[in-house]
This record gives C-alpha cells, sequence and structure tokens, in this order.
C-alpha cells in the first residue's frame, strides 16, 4: 500500500474516534444538569388548582377542581393547602372572578352561600334569579341539584267558551334552565361516605333572562309548574341544532379558547322558543270530545251558521250541506265503485 494512503487512512481513523468521544462527553453533559436541576427543584405543598376554565358565577363541583404540587417559593398565603382546606367544604361556593385552567384558587375569588353577594356572583351577565314552589311530585323527587339543567312545564285546565267540557293540557315553556339553588341550599348534602343524599326540597332559584323571569311569574298563576330534568348528553344536541340554524355564529378567526367560550355561553341561556304542548285528547280518546275545533272545521260550522241564519230569515230554510268527515277516513272499493268511510264510524 502507498505510504501516502496508509497516512491518510490512519488520520481518519483519528478523527472518527474524537468525534466519537466528544460527542459522548456532550450529550453526558447534556444529561446531567437536567438530573441536577430536576434534583434541586423545590418540592412544594399541594394547592386547589382548577381543572378547566372557572367563568364568574360557575358553581364549584367535585370534578372542577384538584390538589397539585406547587413550587415553594410561589406558594401564596390566599391558596388553599391540602391538609388544611376542606374541599368538601368548598364545594358550593361560587367563582367572583374567572379562573383559567391549572390555575390556583384563592380565598377572595370564591364565594360562599351566606355570604353578601352570593347570589349575585352565582348569576351571569344579564340573567336574573327567580324562585318558584315545588313538590316532592312536581320537583322530579329530590333528583335536581344545583347546577343541572331543567325544562319547565306548565299543566292547566282551559275552561270551554261555549259550555263544553274543560280543555286539560301540558306545555313546555322553557328549556335548559340552570338550578342555582334548592331552598336555600347550592351544593349537593354528602354522608361520610361520600354518597349524595336525596332530599325533598319547596322552591327551586333558577338563572333565566329578564323576559323569562315575567313568563315564569304569569305561568305560576294559570296552572302548576314541573320540572323536567335534562340530559347532560343534550348539551351537543341542542349545540349542534343552534349552529345549523344559525343562532350560534363562531366569528372568522377566533381562536379555539374564543369558540369554546363562546358555545358554553350559548348553551347555557335558557331557551323559550319552539315549545310543545299535549292535550287530554292526545293522552285519552275519551278526552277527544273536549279538544276544540280546528280552523277548518271552525270555519265550516260558520258558514253553515251564516247559511241557516239566512234562510230563516227568508222564511225558507235551506236543506244543510253534508258534513265533511272530521277525522281520519278509508277509502273502500267495491267492484267499481270507491266511497270514503270514516274510522270509527
Amino acid at each position: 500500500m502507498d505510504k501516502k494512503k496508509l497516512m491518510l487512512l490512519l488520520g481518519a481513523l483519528v478523527i472518527a474516534i474524537g468525534t466519537a468521544m466528544a460527542a459522548r462527553n456532550l450529550l453526558a453533559g447534556g444529561s446531567t444538569p437536567e438530573a441536577e436541576a430536576a434534583q434541586q427543584m423545590p418540592q412544594g405543598p399541594k394547592v386547589l388548582v382548577a381543572q378547566r376554565g372557572l367563568p364568574v358565577g360557575t358553581i364549584l363541583t367535585a370534578d372542577s377542581v384538584s390538589f397539585q404540587q406547587w413550587p415553594k417559593e410561589m406558594v401564596q398565603d390566599a391558596y388553599f393547602l391540602d391538609g388544611e382546606a376542606d374541599i368538601n367544604k368548598l364545594l358550593g361556593t361560587v367563582v367572583r372572578y374567572q379562573v383559567t385552567a391549572g390555575q390556583p384558587l384563592t380565598q377572595g375569588a370564591l364565594v360562599a352561600p351566606g355570604d353578601r353577594g352570593f347570589l349575585a356572583a352565582a348569576l351571569g351577565a344579564g340573567m336574573r334569579a327567580v324562585t318558584i314552589p315545588v313538590s316532592q311530585k312536581t320537583g322530579v323527587a329530590g333528583f335536581v341539584f344545583p347546577g343541572d339543567h331543567v325544562d319547565l312545564m306548565l299543566t292547566q285546565t282551559v275552561k270551554a267558551t261555549d259550555g263544553g267540557e274543560s280543555l286539560k293540557t301540558a306545555e313546555t315553556i322553557l328549556r335548559n334552565v340552570r338550578v342555582l339553588a334548592t331552598d336555600q341550599s347550592t351544593q349537593s348534602e354528602t354522608k361520610d361516605n361520600g354518597k349524595t343524599v336525596v332530599r325533598a326540597f319547596r322552591t327551586v332559584t333558577l338563572e333565566v333572562t329578564p323576559k323569562i323571569a315575567e313568563k315564569i311569574t304569569v305561568a305560576q298563576t294559570l296552572g302548576t309548574i314541573s320540572l323536567a330534568l335534562r340530559s347532560i348528553a343534550d348539551n351537543q344536541a341542542e349545540l349542534d341544532r343552534a349552529i345549523a340554524s344559525g343562532s350560534i355564529k363562531v366569528p372568522a378567526g377566533a381562536t379555539r379558547e374564543q369558540e369554546e367560550a363562546l358555545l358554553k355561553t350559548a348553551l347555557s341561556r335558557p331557551n323559550d322558543g319552539a315549545t310543545t304542548f299535549v292535550t287530554g285528547g292526545d293522552v285519552s280518546r275519551f278526552q277527544r270530545r273536549t279538544v276544540p275545533p280546528t280552523r277548518l272545521e271552525a270555519a265550516k260550522q260558520m258558514v253553515e251558521t251564516a247559511v241557516n241564519a239566512y234562510a230563516d230569515r227568508a222564511g225558507a230554510p235551506l236543506a244543510a250541506a253534508p258534513s265533511a268527515p272530521v277525522g281520519p277516513v278509508v277509502r273502500v272499493t267495491r267492484g267499481k265503485n270507491t266511497v270514503e268511510e270514516q274510522v270509527g264510524r
């Protein structure tokens, strides 16, 4: 082998060995400071932090907060420390200031029941609090708790104007109404083993808009108001329906946090549109005679009454026009002849 080539080969080998050793030392030196920094980081106490964003007026629940490790030098006197603060006593309090996810809660950020301004802090912007009486039957047997969302149904008896029988009705007048308190409690009572105690209550305080507060006040004079507990899964269905109808519009260029805040605010507001109702005739066939005639039937009756009145004045009563079948009909074909028969006749 040529002596010059041998020297080049040896030089390349030396350079490769040096590079490998330098890289090894560099990696070892980079990990050592990290390990030392991790060992030197002070292990402070656990403080109460928010598990998710808590807007103003949020009622504190067990799944919204937890204790997490916090650097000792960053702990403040206003923080709730593990071992010193009883988290069960904090449940049911209301967030006075907005708290972001992962941020420690301070004593000034929470308002406890009985404190001045507690109910006002629980209300959202532009909302009102209204209280309605309920019973064990109309209050879902006590299975409604603060923070739940309910629908309001109005049951009433409508008197007949023509001397007939009264009409029994039930109507869903409001949907997606947030419960602020039951009686004077804003939290669920629990036993020592942590199980929720279901208890009866006589009043329910709801969060509504000023216009809906007026409707509830009038509805209490018309009949009996009952609560219907809503499922948590209904929120997504309501959101999809609102977006499809265009009632909720997300501005272009909005961040993910802004979209979530906008949608959450829209979902939390009560809805008084597109109400549904049921009458006694829809429930029992024996109540169908109490249902007033439809507009078409009423118009036919008015025409017949007018014709007969004119005939009486003329002195020659007209033959009554054959009345159209009321209700469902079927077509019966016998040979070449087809007739309409009313169902149930």
